[in-house]
């Protein structure tokens, strides 16, 4: 289920539309709304922008899932994590906008590679005291052989002859007289990395690839009174790659469903049942709090709890994010327990009167009064057996109906 449709909206799309969709939307907005080619437009620079983010974010698996799930607050502050919208249309396209349109595209500096999101399961006890947990990540790191060139030699890369260092072949097909599309495709010599290395000189240690894989412990801290969705951001820790700044390695928390209390916001909320006898005279229970203290929750004799009643105990909620010694508050919702059918014996009636509020009058009755007796029914079986009375009714019309005149009715 999708949480929020800003980014979809924005490339006026649906919450179900294809990956396919989702880039073919996006080439149509961001040549229409390149900056380039409206010179001046503020709206549609900033237009620009809002799509470019959008695309990041929806192109992109782990972070559509997650958006999905969370919405934007699980994302990055920033939206599209260090990339800028020339970036994000440079890789799309293969280069700057003057590459293929004819604008002033300029000298930018290095890109931002892609943040690295995971969803850590926390219990409502881990939010409640804080912890830390170690996790073990494994990412691309810079070469340490050959510093990060690829090469053995340490001489720089060529550029790729068949692609001239873009990475991506534009293909032109005759579709008919007059006729033409244009295609692009990764370069297959070079695996649209723009760069070849021959093979004698590749650095044995990541075979050319500048770069290898290393394991790295993260202490990943939870703060008191963190929230379902909330992220913990490791700047600069993700992948890295050459001219490229390492994106985040991003954790979001994942709040796990607990047995005896709901959250909501820094409030605890707890639905406990009571017997009738305590709701009348007066209840006391124990209630195992989140840090294992125990906490006797009491109302006085004289006070009548009616059903669905809220009580509160100020200060008992969740720890504040950022303040812990302040807390919000516990909040009980209490359900009634009446007694089962028969468990009050005729011979007890008279005493119950004499203790409960008296009857209200008897109802005045004529000789035309019908007495009806209310039977006990059970909601669920009762629209059970009404489908089934309709099902029925309809597989006998169905039966009666002549064959002929269904088929007329159909034709007209």
């Amino acid at each position: 289920m999708v949480k929020e449709t800003e980014f979809y909206d924005r490339l006026e799309l649906s919450p179900d539309a294809s990956v396919a969709d989702i880039k073919k939307q996006y080439r149509k907005l961001a040549v229409k709304y390149h900056p380039d080619k409206n010179p001046g437009n503020d709206t549609a620079a900033e237009k620009f922008k809002e799509i470019s983010e959008a695309y990041e974010i929806l192109s992109d698996e782990n972070k559509r899932a997650m958006y999905d799930k969370y919405g934007k607050d699980a994302l990055k502050e920033g939206g599209m994590g260090g990339h800028s919208a020339e970036d994000i249309f440079s890789s799309f396209f293969g280069g700057p906008f003057s590459s293929f349109f004819g604008g002033m595209g300029g000298p930018r500096g290095p890109k931002k590679g892609d943040d690295i999101v995971h969803e850590i399961a926390v219990s409502l006890e881990d939010l409640y005291n804080g912890k830390t947990t170690k996790l073990a990540v494994t990412r691309n790191v810079s070469c340490p052989k050959c510093d990060g060139k690829g090469t053995k030699s340490g001489a720089a890369v060529g550029k790729c002859k068949t692609c001239e260092g873009r990475g991506i072949r534009l293909i032109v097909k005759q579709l008919g007289p007059g006729m033409i599309q244009q295609m692009q495709t990764v370069c297959r010599d070079c695996d649209g990395k723009g760069e070849t290395i021959k093979d004698s000189d590749k650095c044995p240690e990541c075979l050319g690839k500048k770069v290898v894989k290393e394991k790295k412990i993260l202490q990943v801290h939870i703060d008191k009174g963190m929230r379902h969705g909330q992220k913990i951001v490791f700047g600069g820790e993700a992948d890295e790659a050459p001219g490229v700044e390492p994106g985040d390695i991003i954790f979001v928390l994942s709040e796990k469903k607990h047995e005896t209390f709901k959250r909501n916001g820094n409030d605890l909320i707890l639905e406990y049942t009571i017997p009738l006898i305590e709701a009348l005279t007066g209840c006391q229970f124990l209630v195992k709090h989140l840090d294992n203290r125990e906490l006797l929750i009491k109302t006085e004799k004289t006070e009548v709890v009616e059903p669905g009643e809220v009580r509160v105990v100020q200060n008992e909620g969740m720890p504040i994010y950022k303040q812990p010694f302040q807390k919000g508050n516990l909040y009980i919702k209490f359900t009634i327990e009446f007694p089962k059918p028969g468990y009050i014996r005729p011979e007890s009636i008279a005493a119950l009167e004499k203790i409960l509020p008296p009857r209200r009058p008897a109802p005045k009755t004529t000789d035309d009064t019908e007495v009806c007796n209310a039977a006990r029914v059970s909601i669920q079986e009762q629209q059970s057996r009404e489908r089934e009375r309709r099902q029925q009714r309809q597989e006998s019309y169905d039966e009666d109906e002549p064959q002929g005149q269904r088929v007329q009715c159909a034709q007209q």
